[in-house]
């Protein structure tokens, strides 16, 4: 059993040093990278063992042992019951035979990606990586390759940054229906097996159920993540949820005083992503999974989500969103001063299927010619117009937003106002509203002087005037299914 002691010493000694403290007022201090908020656009990556089963979702490995599920039922039809053939047994059919980081680095450049976060540690507690704390890792089994440590190399050969995910916390009590029959997670057990601790699940949205994370589990909690840091200096970590069990709070602030102490000895910028109220307002950056703000914020954000609908992990049935759905809600992101961290998920093979490779090579072909309207930008005065609107909070993505020709959002750098009209009409005709002309006299939203009006991608010279209704351009040649972007040149 790997001793903790002298990695927490460390921890210890690290965080003395400063310049963070392990306590709010000192991590308020953060300040969110330069590269993170001009990235604007990442890719997650959810790649592990529950990709073999493909059924159901990424939390396949909780719900099979949760007797009566659909996920149960499969199993024991597939591959008998859980006593013969339990999670641990898909490791060696987790061969990754195709997984290929200069292709997977590849596909994620020309997708336009700025940032890849690729989840290390899911729930179900199998390391992607090269790890001293646990044996149960793709370096020592199933594929026996440093899937983190290769793509880490192939990804900064492009300028890619590098993050990691971690969602080890919820391993607390992600196998522990398994206690409740005859399977293969039984007693005893102790940490470092795979299973350990599989505690009772009461509610695990409850955030104060008991039973609560001992301080063995936490202390192991800290020195993996550490580890993590320490072996791979990803420059973004990404939590899950459950980190924000009120027992995990002293750890996680230690986590943090340690990440940002560390980063600062390396001279780099870094951030963690949290959600809910894990962390004090500004000691991080919030993440809203599956959902947006409805409107402009004065702080830095971020949204997760995937292609698949149903699923972050592969699944047979996945069921996948366009590129035109997709550039819609980047497009908006980034006009309420957020980022778009898109995930995929790889086939148990380490191939990432066709219809996502397709979506990312669409969304790579847009961004190549209206990167100037994304990469770098910063809010305008307000972010958009129009008459849909965005109903904000976590998994709301599932309300189809349905755009007209009078959505328009704005975003600004240099001397350019960018506005995307997120439905181009059949006609070409477009009105911003709120760029009309008015007298000093009146209010409007803009008083600037427009110099000159293009389209991006369209090489011809378009009519425009403005007047007391908005600006108006009309371009009937350019034709799109996709966002349209207007560049203004402004004096």
């Amino acid at each position: 059993m790997y001793d903790m002691k002298p990695y927490l010493q460390e921890i210890d000694r690290v965080i003395r040093r400063g310049p963070f403290q392990d306590n709010w007022d000192s991590l308020a201090r953060f300040q969110p990278p330069e590269w993170y908020k001009d990235a604007k656009f990442g890719i997650f990556i959810h790649w592990g063992i529950y990709s073999v089963p493909g059924f159901g979702s990424e939390w396949y490995s909780r719900n099979m042992y949760i007797q009566g599920s659909p996920e149960f039922e499969h199993h024991v039809k597939t591959y008998g019951p859980q006593k013969d053939f339990g999670y641990k047994d898909f490791i060696p059919m987790f061969r990754a035979e195709k997984f290929d980081p200069e292709k997977w680095a590849a596909l994620f450049d020309e997708a336009g990606a700025r940032y890849v976060v690729p989840v290390a540690e899911h729930h179900d507690g199998f390391q992607m990586y090269k790890s001293e704390i646990s044996h149960w890792n793709a370096y020592e089994m199933g594929p026996c390759r440093d899937v983190l440590g290769e793509l880490k190399t192939s990804l900064e050969k492009r300028g890619i940054v590098m993050g990691a995910s971690s969602h080890r916390v919820e391993h607390w009590f992600f196998m522990g229906h398994g206690k409740e029959f005859d399977s293969d997670i039984h007693e005893p057990m102790q940490r470092g097996d795979f299973y350990w601790p599989a505690m009772p699940e009461q509610n695990h949205m409850d955030l104060y159920s008991t039973p609560t994370p001992t301080e063995e589990f936490l202390q192991d909690w800290l020195v993996r993540t550490c580890e993590l840091i320490d072996r791979y200096r990803p420059r973004l970590i990404y939590f899950d949820w459950w980190i924000q069990h009120s027992a995990v709070k002293p750890y996680l602030k230690k986590l943090a005083a340690y990440y940002y102490n560390r980063a600062a000895e390396w001279g780099v910028e870094v951030a963690i992503d949290y959600k809910h109220e894990a962390f004090m307002f500004g000691a991080a950056v919030p993440d809203v999974e599956r959902g947006q703000f409805a409107q402009i914020k004065p702080f830095f954000w971020q949204t997760d989500t995937a292609i698949a609908r149903n699923s972050w992990g592969y699944t047979k049935g996945n069921n996948y969103k366009t590129a035109k759905s997709l550039l819609c809600d980047l497009v908006d992101i980034v006009s309420k001063n957020g980022t778009l961290l898109l995930n995929v998920g790889p086939m148990p093979n380490g191939e990432i299927t066709p219809e996502e490779t397709a979506v990312l090579k669409e969304i790579g072909a847009w961004l190549h010619v209206n990167s100037e309207a994304i990469y770098g930008t910063r809010t305008w005065r307000q972010s958009g117009e129009g008459p849909t609107q965005i109903v904000e909070g976590q998994f709301t993505e599932g309300q189809e937003k349905k755009f007209t020709s009078k959505d328009i959002r704005f975003t600004v750098k240099g001397s350019h106002l960018y506005a995307a009209v997120l439905e181009w009409p059949r006609d070409g005709e477009v009105t911003v509203q709120a760029l009309a002309d008015a007298d000093a006299s009146s209010l409007p939203v803009f008083h600037g002087i427009v110099k000159d009006v293009r389209i991006l991608g369209c090489p011809d010279q378009i009519a425009w005037r403005r007047d007391g209704e908005g600006l108006h351009v009309s371009a009937p040649q350019v034709q799109s299914d996709l966002p349209v972007v207007i560049q203004m040149t402004i004096d």
